[in-house]
């Protein structure tokens, strides 16, 4: 008699006598407590968890009452669970000495956890432009993902009238800026991490950084050595010259250091001083910073003196 090939699975001795009922109550979304441990970040989470004053205070708060509002997270198929919502509240947590945090624990696809994580994160007060940036384009992404499946549905309108509007224009609509100021923020994503640092900071203003981020990973490279020199933020009339320079082929350090040396309208009653005339009288360790502030003190001091001369 010939043997039958193949292995055979059987099927166990709860799955047998599970009914539908008990199948359908696994699906429920229910809270749990998970260990922080089994808790991983959302990939490419574009949100900041740091160390801050705010932090702190959440990290007070977590400690006295605990975790008020559970986690958002979603299972994964290698064990753990990924954080969709709550990554601040799982940080504080565990500065706080807890072990387990409540989470929602629910069932969905990368695209909807995509779009979840990033609507829940935009209800904060501040959020840095590389942040919304980052979170603009992810959530782009996900909309037209499942536009192209079918089932996107946005404030439950029709798929009809969902393929009228640009991904931009809905995503805006969502978060109350227009899609053309969407589509600038996610502009900031080409910008290499030092300029969008320097745009976090403050240090660029938004409207010149969205021009800068046309220019080649390289041509930003340049800029950056031509800005540190001159020491001047661009305005936005100098970043869309050196954005014409790129698109024409004629950016050099050169050309972006003439643009930069120019005087902006609002400098004219402005007493500037290159960096290499103030760096012979501080050592070489200060920053710019500590130099302006040393100049400050010597002002102050000089008026004072100043002052009491003159009271003789």
């Amino acid at each position: 008699m010939p043997k039958r090939s193949g292995s055979i699975s059987l099927t166990s001795y709860d799955d047998i006598f599970e009914t539908d009922e008990s199948r359908a109550e696994k699906q429920l979304e229910r809270v749990q407590n998970i260990s922080i441990s089994e808790l991983v970040p959302f990939k490419n989470h574009p949100f900041k968890v740091v160390d801050d004053e705010a932090m702190l205070r959440t990290t007070e708060s977590v400690a006295q009452y605990g975790v008020l509002t559970p986690l958002i997270a979603r299972p994964l198929e290698e064990g753990g669970y990924e954080i969709i919502s709550g990554h601040r509240r799982a940080h504080a947590a565990e500065l706080a000495g807890l072990t387990e945090v409540p989470v929602l624990v629910r069932q969905m696809d990368d695209d909807a956890a995509t779009v979840l994580m990033v609507d829940s994160n935009l209800q904060r007060e501040n959020i840095l432009p590389s942040e919304r940036a980052f979170a603009y384009k992810m959530k782009l992404e996900a909309m037209k993902h499942q536009g192209e499946r079918g089932d996107l549905q946005i404030e439950r309108t029709s798929r009809q009238v969902v393929d009228k509007l640009k991904s931009a224009d809905v995503l805006g609509k969502d978060t109350g800026e227009s899609g053309r100021q969407v589509q600038r923020y996610i502009r900031l994503t080409n910008l290499i991490p030092e300029l969008l640092e320097m745009v976090d900071q403050k240090q660029i203003s938004f409207n010149p950084a969205v021009e800068l981020s046309y220019l080649a990973p390289e041509e930003q490279e340049t800029f950056l050595a031509a800005m540190d020199e001159v020491q001047a933020a661009p305005s936005l009339s100098q970043a869309q010259r050196l954005k014409k320079l790129a698109q024409e082929g004629d950016f050099t350090l050169d050309s972006a250091r003439e643009i930069m040396n120019e005087v902006k309208k609002g400098d004219l009653e402005r007493v500037t001083f290159r960096n290499e005339q103030l760096r012979k009288y501080f050592p070489k360790s200060y920053t710019t910073q500590q130099m302006q502030d040393t100049i400050l003190k010597l002002l102050d001091q000089w008026q004072k003196k100043k002052a009491r001369d003159q009271e003789r």
